[in-house]
C-alpha cells in the first residue's frame, strides 16, 4: 500500500529520500559484459555483431538481411491496423509542428569598427536511434526520437532495433519510423547495436549521436561509448509527481499516478497535496483501480516501494518540494494551475490543469516525451531539435579592429605565461 507521509518531518524526509535514491543502474557484472561486447564489435565489426545477435536475440542475420528492405516496409504497412496508422500519422504531424518551432537560425552581426561576430548552426550529419524490441512495441518513442533529428536537418538517420523470432521487425515500429523520416532500419539490438552505431561496421555507419531508450545493457553501453559519439542521456525509471489542491478529482489523480507506475517496478508516482481527506481518497482509488489493470503486480510493487502521498501545509511548500525532486513529469492539478507556474523551476514536462493528463504528452500533445529523470531536470532538458545541431562561432576582424584590442590581448597572454599567443598579436602590430 502506498504510504501517506508528512513533509518536514524526520520520518517523511527519510522515506522520500529512499524513494528518490532508486536506481536501475545496478551494475553487477553488466559493465564487464558490455565492455566485452563493445570491444568485439569495434575489433571485428559485422562478424561480432551478427554472432551476438544470434546469441542474444536467437535470430540469424547477415550483411544481406541486416537492413530492413523496401519489401519488408511495404509488408509492415499491411500488418498495422488502418486506424493505428492514422493515429501514428496524426501524432507525427503534431510532434513535427511543435519541434519546427524550436529551429534556430545562424546569425552574423558586423559593426562599424570592422568586427564581425556570429554563430553558425548546422545539423549533425548522422544520428542513430535505438528502439527496444521485446514483447512490447512503442511507436510513440520512435516518433519522439526521430522527428527532432529530421526537423533539425540530419542528413542520415538510422534506427536499430532487434528483430522478432521470425526475423522481421515489429510492424508498428517500422511504420512509425517511416512516418517520422528514418532513412535506414537495421535489425540489431542490445549493447552490440550501440557498439555498431558508435564505431561503425561494414554495414552500419558510425553516427555522431545515439539516442533512444533501452535496458541496462543498452544504458551502460551508451554511457561507455560517450566521447566516441554523443548520446542523449542514460535514462532512469519513469516518474510522475502531481501537485494538487482540494479541487482535484481523486479518481483522476489516482489514474494518472497509475499510468506511470505500470511502466516498471522502479517507477515512481508521488502526489503532493494540502488536503488530508483527498490523500485518503486517492489512496483508496489507487487500490480500487489497480485491481482492474493488467499490470497489477508491477503497479503494486512500484507504489509500495517508490510511491508516496505527501502532505504539505501550503502550495508554496509543495512547489519547493517539487523543485527539490525535479520530476520527469509534473502535473499541477489546482484551481488556478498557471498561478503556480512561475514557482516551478525544475521539471521535465509540466502538465497544467485537470484535463491535461500525462499520457496526453506521451502520445499526442506534441512536445517530446523523452525527458530527464532521476532529478536531472535540475540541469537537463527534454529531447529537442537542439540535440541534433552543433554551433560554430564566427569571428572576423579588420586590421583596425584588431589594433583596438591588441594591447589587451598581449597583457592577458603574458599574464598566463603564453608568450607565443602575445607574439601572434605583436607581429601584426609591427606591420601596422
Amino acid at each position: 500500500m502506498i504510504p501517506i507521509i508528512e513533509s518536514n518531518t524526520t520520518k517523511g524526509e527519510e522515506m522520500l529520500g529512499q524513494i528518490l535514491s532508486r536506481s536501475q543502474l545496478e551494475y553487477g557484472n553488466v559493465q564487464a559484459v558490455v565492455d566485452q561486447i563493445l570491444f568485439d564489435v569495434k575489433k571485428h565489426g559485422d562478424k561480432a555483431l551478427f554472432q551476438y545477435t544470434k546469441e542474444f536475440d536467437k535470430v540469424e542475420i547477415d550483411e544481406n538481411t541486416v537492413l530492413v528492405s523496401e519489401e519488408e516496409i511495404r509488408y509492415a504497412y499491411t500488418q498495422v491496423d488502418e486506424d493505428l496508422r492514422k493515429v501514428i500519422k496524426k501524432a507525427a504531424e503534431r510532434i513535427r509542428a511543435f519541434h519546427q518551432k524550436q529551429k534556430r537560425n545562424s546569425w552574423i552581426e558586423p559593426d562599424e569598427r570592422g568586427e564581425m561576430l556570429g554563430q553558425l548552426i548546422r545539423p549533425l550529419e548522422k544520428a542513430g536511434v535505438y528502439v527496444p524490441g521485446g514483447k512490447a512495441a512503442y511507436p510513440s518513442s520512435v516518433l519522439m526520437n526521430i522527428i527532432p533529428a529530421q526537423v533539425a536537418g540530419v542528413s542520415q538517420i538510422v534506427m536499430t532495433t532487434p528483430a522478432q523470432k521470425d526475423g522481421r521487425v515489429n510492424a508498428a515500429t517500422i511504420v512509425a519510423a517511416v512516418e517520422a523520416g528514418v532513412h535506414r532500419i537495421y535489425k540489431v539490438g542490445g549493447a552490440q547495436a550501440i557498439a555498431a552505431l558508435a564505431y561503425g561496421t561494414q554495414t552500419i555507419p558510425k553516427v555522431d549521436k545515439i539516442c533512444g531508450p533501452g535496458n541496462i545493457y543498452v544504458a551502460m553501453a551508451k554511457k561507455s561509448v560517450y566521447g566516441y559519439v554523443n548520446i542523449d542521456s542514460v535514462a532512469g525509471p519513469s516518474e510522475i509527481l502531481i501537485l494538487a489542491d482540494e479541487s482535484a478529482n481523486p479518481k483522476y489523480l489516482a489514474a494518472d499516478m497509475l499510468s506511470q507506475a505500470e511502466h516498471d517496478e522502479l517507477a515512481s508516482a508521488i502526489l503532493i497535496t494540502t488536503d488530508k481527506v483527498q490523500a485518503e481518497k486517492v489512496r483508496e482509488e489507487l487500490f480500487l483501480q489497480t485491481k482492474q489493470l493488467q499490470r497489477q503486480d508491477i503497479i503494486e510493487k512500484s507504489l509500495a516501494n517508490y510511491g508516496a502521498i505527501v502532505l504539505v501545509e501550503s502550495m508554496k511548500e509543495g512547489c519547493k518540494l517539487v523543485n527539490h525532486i525535479a520530476p520527469e513529469h509534473l502535473e499541477v492539478c489546482t484551481v488556478s494551475p498557471f498561478d503556480w507556474l512561475p514557482m516551478i523551476q525544475n521539471a521535465g514536462a509540466i502538465f497544467l490543469g485537470h484535463y491535461t493528463p500525462e499520457p496526453l504528452g506521451d502520445y499526442m500533445a506534441g512536445p517530446n516525451h523523452v525527458l530527464p529523470t532521476g532529478g536531472t531536470a535540475r540541469f537537463f532538458s527534454p529531447l529537442s531539435v537542439d540535440d541534433f545541431i552543433k554551433k560554430s562561432s564566427v569571428i572576423s576582424f579588420s586590421k583596425e579592429a584588431l589594433a583596438a584590442l591588441s594591447e589587451d590581448i598581449i597583457l592577458f597572454a603574458q599574464a598566463e605565461g603564453l608568450t607565443a599567443h602575445a607574439n601572434a598579436i605583436r607581429v601584426r602590430q609591427e606591420n601596422h
